[in-house]
């Protein structure tokens, strides 16, 4: 495959999942184009319906909002109190949890009632190890913790509601009829929902790990989801979705802000994870694209800048390896993890696809496209 980026935004043909028109616009943009028919009004009152309708459950809680205390769960909590909701906050807990990650954690704590779930952190880290090296993905058990978590203390409290923020598929594209997705179903997770073609089960015998280990990473039973009548719906699919717009609301209710990285082009975006600069680098690996192309996309999209300077700043920004991350240097997230720092240039070598890259010679950590317009 020849590597083509969008011919509206920069999100090229090796994102999985993403479908791409005739005239070469990806989803997300066909998906953000469509936006402009949708009747929000209606779709709003859709969402108050469904916050009043929601059984009583002695809980004192009207839904769950998965947060990680960023910018995009401050704003959903922050927006479902003017709704005049009750919503109580889970946490499940990140693998590598930063400063900033922590006041901001603790600052939407001043708004609404947390929960922080934190499983065995020794586990975590051989989880850490083995996603890094099995699949490429360091904070893969944070990702599947995410889509599961909530759903176990949905279960365990009796609060049927779970409120996620944007559907992904509808943001930064997928197959397509997925960006309609108001629910979060069970299907839904076992497609997007993190694992990455690593099942729970998979680990079990792995570097010591157990099955009572992997009981904090395995999803619910759907018969239990079902029985409980419990749903998780996208806040995204009521209200229109701007990351940007939820930045300025969270800062302006004390959320601290920074660039995480050089690699970045949005600040107050993952801020929470010291390992999210690893993560996202080995996706830039893996399919041409970082964390900064996918942010620079969206605000294409909404007219903030131009096509061609966003390209320019990609193609001098998304290949930067995050040697600091937060302010947290990768040999010491690495080392933290038990992985030997020297491992990870043959590592990523690995998981490079090099149908799209070549070395770069005149600096052996990075690597070019082949071809990129």
């Amino acid at each position: 495959m020849q590597f083509k980026r969008c011919t509206k935004c920069l999100i090229p043909n090796t994102r999985p999942d993403t479908h791409f028109n005739e005239e070469g616009v990806c989803s997300a943009c066909t998906s953000y184009a469509a936006r402009q028919q949708i009747d929000w009004a209606y779709r709003k009152t859709l969402l108050e319906r469904l916050l009043e309708d929601q059984p009583y459950n002695g809980s004192g809680y009207d839904c769950i909002v998965p947060s990680s205390g960023g910018k995009d769960s401050t704003a959903q909590v922050l927006k479902l109190i003017e709704l005049g909701a009750r919503p109580l906050v889970i946490t499940a807990s990140t693998c590598h949890l930063t400063e900033i990650g922590r006041a901001n954690i603790d600052n939407l704590a001043r708004f609404a009632t947390t929960i922080e779930v934190s499983p065995n952190k020794e586990v975590r880290k051989k989880l850490n190890r083995l996603g890094l090296t099995m699949v490429g993905d360091i904070s893969w058990p944070e990702h599947v913790s995410i889509f599961t978590t909530p759903f176990k203390m949905a279960l365990k409290l009796g609060i049927p509601l779970i409120m996620y923020g944007e559907n992904p598929q509808a943001e930064y594209g997928g197959p397509p009829g997925t960006e309609q997705a108001r629910e979060m179903t069970r299907r839904w997770v076992a497609e997007f929902g993190g694992f990455i073609g690593l099942r729970p089960s998979d680990l079990i015998g792995q570097d010591g790990i157990t099955e009572a280990d992997m009981k904090d990473y395995q999803p619910p039973d759907a018969r239990d989801i079902s029985s409980h009548h419990v749903q998780a719906h996208f806040l995204g699919h009521y209200l229109p979705w701007d990351s940007k717009e939820n930045a300025r609301i969270a800062t302006e209710h004390g959320m601290r802000a920074i660039m995480p990285t050089p690699a970045n082009w949005w600040l107050a975006e993952n801020q929470d994870n010291a390992q999210t600069g690893l993560h996202d680098h080995m996706m830039y690996r893996k399919y041409g694209y970082g964390r900064g192309c996918a942010q620079i996309s969206v605000d294409i999209r909404a007219g903030r800048v131009s096509r061609e300077t966003a390209l320019e700043w990609v193609k001098n920004h998304d290949d930067r390896f995050p040697f600091e991350y937060m302010g947290y240097d990768y040999e010491e997230i690495l080392k933290r993890i038990g992985f030997d720092p020297d491992r990870i240039w043959t590592l990523m070598d690995k998981f490079t696809n090099w149908d799209i890259f070549t070395r770069d010679h005149v600096d052996d950590t990075t690597v070019r496209l082949l071809h990129d317009e």
